[in-house]
């Protein structure tokens, strides 16, 4: 008798167990989905062309964790403003951070290759604090000067998602000391000698990323080819 009771209490934990394993399961948040639902919000003429500040925007501005947060930014490319498939490995780069010259190391999850190289070319990464649900938090978000001025703002880009006249539309995009955030560098740190040589010495931050850089702009056909490059340069 004692036998079938453990055995009656062992099946109704398991049950429990699984019960509450699917409630968790189902109440975790769908990241890729909330941004694919709002798509439209974001991007109301569906153009994306280098408008991942725009994302980052839409980000921040939600009532989210630190963790929230951190997930958000790995769905989209700062550089083409491009969504990026959930499973979607990050590249290990670095940037020089503004005013310092500091070289930072850390992840940077694109869309593609060659937006790895453009934004260790034409960004730089600066140190910010925001309050979120759990608290104050510190990171490095990639930030490109105000192009709002330029002569020759890109014309496949929404200039009204950027700019309100020659400054920065802060209802559209974050702003940090005059330049637009594009996107954030994950794991961000001050970078070690072996990580500089690994990102000089790999295939795509060093030889591939020496070659597109080193291309007449009016040469590029692949990535975004000209298209951020214009903004942020």
């Amino acid at each position: 008798m004692k036998f079938f009771k453990n055995i009656f209490l062992f099946i109704v934990i398991n049950i429990v167990t699984l019960s509450f394993s699917n409630i968790s399961n189902s109440s975790e948040k769908n990241y890729y989905k909330d941004l694919i639902t709002d798509w439209s919000r974001i991007f109301p003429d569906q153009n994306r062309n280098a408008a991942g500040p725009k994302f980052f925007k839409y980000i921040i501005d939600k009532d989210i964790t630190y963790e929230d947060f951190i997930e958000y930014n790995k769905l989209y490319c700062a550089v083409s403003g491009s969504l990026i498939d959930p499973n979607s490995e990050p590249d290990f780069l670095l940037v020089k951070e503004k005013g310092t010259n500091q070289k930072i190391c850390g992840n940077y999850y694109k869309c593609c290759v060659p937006c790895s190289c453009d934004i260790m070319k034409y960004s730089e990464v600066q140190k910010m604090k925001y309050q979120f649900n759990d608290g104050i938090k510190e990171f490095f978000v990639f930030t490109i000067k105000n192009p709002c001025n330029k002569e020759d703002f890109p014309n496949r880009v929404n200039k009204d998602y950027f700019c309100k006249g020659d400054k920065i539309n802060s209802k559209q995009v974050f702003s940090l000391d005059d330049r637009v955030v594009i996107g954030l560098l994950h794991n961000g740190k001050s970078c070690k000698k072996d990580e500089i040589d690994f990102v000089k010495n790999h295939p795509i931050t060093g030889r591939y990323c020496e070659l597109r850089n080193n291309t007449p702009i009016e040469n590029l056909q692949t990535g975004m080819g000209d298209i951020f490059i214009k903004l942020a340069r």
